[in-house]
């Protein structure tokens, strides 16, 4: 009996912790700026090597040679940074294989494979999304930061 009630202990703590990470899981989670952080260098996200950033956005997808989903993810924010770009390069799908890279893991805190970073037009951070992105919360993101601000 005392067997049969940690078996169902377990079974409730997984499907609550499964249940917790799903719903966290391709999240946008905003970067908090404030003057100080927009005033300095240290908080731009610089790369060696990787393709040109957008004017205005960046998609900055960080994958791994391993990942199941990281193919499907490159497709739909390659096909979202098409659909909003202007045709001047203003917003970019960019993404880095941290496979051979496991500095930038290191440096960014990536914990899983996708990351995605939404870097501003100044290659800021202004969010970042772990898992697979849900598209129509990322389409609004990208429509704020898109939409010019009334003044």
């Amino acid at each position: 009996m005392e067997t049969a009630s940690v078996l169902v202990s377990l079974v409730v703590l997984s499907t609550v912790l499964g249940l917790v990470w799903r719903a966290r899981t391709g999240r946008i989670k905003r970067t908090p700026t404030t003057s100080e952080t927009v005033a300095s260098e240290e908080h731009r996200i610089v790369i060696d090597g990787v393709a040109p950033f957008g004017s205005r956005v960046t998609l900055l997808q960080f994958s791994t040679a391993a990942c199941a989903i990281c193919p499907t993810v490159h497709t739909q924010l390659s096909a979202l940074a098409a659909e909003l770009d202007d045709g001047t390069g203003s917003v970019v799908h960019v993404e880095v294989d941290v496979t051979s890279r496991p500095e930038l893991a290191s440096r960014f805190n990536l914990l899983q494979s996708p990351t995605t970073f939404i870097l501003d037009g100044n290659d800021e951070l202004h969010a970042r999304i772990g898992g697979a992105p849900k598209i129509n919360d990322l389409r609004a993101e990208l429509g704020r930061m898109l939409t010019p601000a009334l003044v």
